[in-house]
């Protein structure tokens, strides 16, 4: 008998209308979050330290377009072996340009049927692999497999530092 996996959180896409900030005694929030320190703490802590503060990834959360959405069911889908590196050429500018760091690939629910349920595309060879549920995926991806079977994302972002990004079908990206 294999591990047991069991299905992660899925997270529903963010309700349209506008959330009321958060009153706390009589003052409205800050806006930074409170593990972290103030942004003026923070300043004279990294300067105090001599250390720089970390890089910020904001443009990584961003929303995905929808070409880009497009490209990558387009990549799944691509016979031509030039044409799909040419693609995940394309892919990869776009992350690079957009978001300002390039996933090493992506984990996606794979419609072939039995016995394939997910699929990792590689942006690196543009190489489309498929897997059975008792197969183990290869590291880092596998920690996007649950992600990606769940079918509430258009795919799962693999980065090479360990970071999975799921992407939502109207391109919004779930904060880890």
């Amino acid at each position: 008998m294999g591990p047991i996996e069991r299905p992660r959180r899925v997270v529903q896409p963010p309700a349209t209308a506008p959330v009321q900030p958060l009153q706390q005694s009589g003052t409205a929030r800050t806006g930074h979050q409170p593990w972290q320190p103030a942004p003026q703490q923070q300043e004279r802590t990294s300067q105090r330290r001599g250390a720089t503060a970390p890089p910020l990834r904001h443009a990584l959360y961003g929303d995905r377009s929808a070409d880009l959405r497009e490209a990558l069911s387009r990549l799944d889908a691509q016979v031509d072996e030039a044409a799909r590196r040419q693609l995940a050429d394309w892919i990869r500018e776009e992350y690079e340009v957009q978001h300002t760091a390039i996933p090493v690939g992506f984990v996606t629910k794979c419609y072939l049927g039995a016995p394939f349920v997910d699929h990792i595309l590689d942006l690196a060879g543009a190489i489309v692999e498929h897997y059975a549920p008792g197969t183990p995926m290869p590291e880092p991806f596998g920690a996007g497999r649950m992600l990606a079977r769940s079918g509430s994302y258009v795919c799962v972002e693999v980065y090479g530092d360990g970071l999975v990004l799921p992407v939502l079908p109207d391109g919004s990206v779930v904060h880890p």
